[in-house]
């Protein structure tokens, strides 16, 4: 089922997929049949940083998941909060994971990542301070924005178009093919 969620949480009714008129015509959609509440699936806001270190020579700092059982290295993102702004969200972000200070911050892309229901908001950060790990990273590394290789998903696409901003080529990894 869409969403992962199978009953209804108003009258715990089993959820249908439903056909109805919206405003932008019919739609099916996950829908209660016995009191009419609707799933409506709307994708998560995700915020990413792309970190420049100006203490460290513009050098941009990617992180490793703990979670994640290879070595792939990638942005800093998170869930933006209720009641805050994208900016404070990132903001945030970069405090909890990295323990960096930002002094700047800029919009490069809002991109659609819809394999996981998310809007990407990605922002380039400026920052500085001593970089202590989250409990949520296992590692980081330092690249020089020509050595970073970008990955063909996500946050990769808006880590292209800011090279591609600096006067960067990016150049982008194979990943593996999913069964």
């Amino acid at each position: 089922m869409n969403g992962n969620i199978r009953f209804c949480p108003q009258c715990a009714t089993e959820l249908a997929l439903i056909e109805l008129a919206e405003d932008g015509g019919p739609k099916q959609r996950l829908r209660c049949p016995a009191c009419g509440w609707t799933h409506w699936n709307n994708p998560t806001p995700v915020l990413a940083a792309i970190i420049e270190c100006t203490d460290r020579d513009g050098q941009v700092l990617l992180a490793r998941n703990a979670a994640w059982t290879g070595r792939m290295f990638a942005l800093i993102t998170g869930f933006m909060e209720a009641g805050e702004s994208p900016e404070d969200g990132i903001r945030r972000e970069v405090a909890e994971e990295t323990a960096l200070e930002v002094s700047e911050l800029n919009l490069v892309a809002v991109n659609d990542f819809q394999r996981m229901n998310q809007v990407l908001i990605t922002y380039h950060v400026k920052a500085h301070g001593e970089v202590r790990l989250s409990p949520e990273l296992a590692e980081y590394k330092l690249f020089a924005p020509a050595d970073i290789v970008c990955w063909p998903a996500g946050t990769g696409f808006a880590l292209a178009q800011w090279l591609r901003g600096r006067g960067v080529e990016p150049r982008f990894m194979e990943l593996p093919k999913r069964p």
